[in-house]
């Protein structure tokens, strides 16, 4: 199956790849519009449309190869979850929340060196406490 889903794969990436190359070599409608309004001589605002070239031909098979490599990629990756899977969510079959990490437990003592004690927060007087001073 893995085999069949790297073919189809290689197949889809080389239609789009094909796709976007022959989509900017086609000459645009609108690239004519400048000739109707006093150059050269266009059957419309926007040129003849005429019949379809062997660009445009290629771009819409190109863009149906892609369409059915997608859905065939849809297709086998839904069918590689098993039976068990099936008719579920996504969101069903989100992998399960890891353990929480251990927390470090906070030092009762300065962790650098040099600094004063943590000050006590009740004073015994009522008194606001001492702000240590170096």
């Amino acid at each position: 199956m893995q085999i069949w889903m790297t073919l189809v794969l290689a197949l889809q990436l080389l239609a789009a790849v094909s796709m976007i190359g022959l989509v900017l070599i086609q000459h645009g409608k609108g690239a004519d519009m400048g000739a109707s309004f006093g150059g050269g001589s266009s059957g419309s605002l926007f040129g003849a449309t005429g019949s379809a070239n062997f660009l445009s031909r290629s771009t819409a098979a190109c863009a149906t190869v892609f369409f059915i490599c997608t859905l065939a990629l849809a297709f086998m990756s839904n069918a590689g979850l098993g039976r068990s899977a099936a008719g579920t969510s996504v969101l069903d079959r989100a992998a399960p929340a890891a353990s929480a990490p251990a927390v470090p437990a906070i030092p009762t003592s300065p962790a650098i060196p040099g600094t004063a004690a943590p000050v006590s927060e009740s004073p015994a007087s009522g008194a606001a406490p001492a702000i240590p001073v170096k």
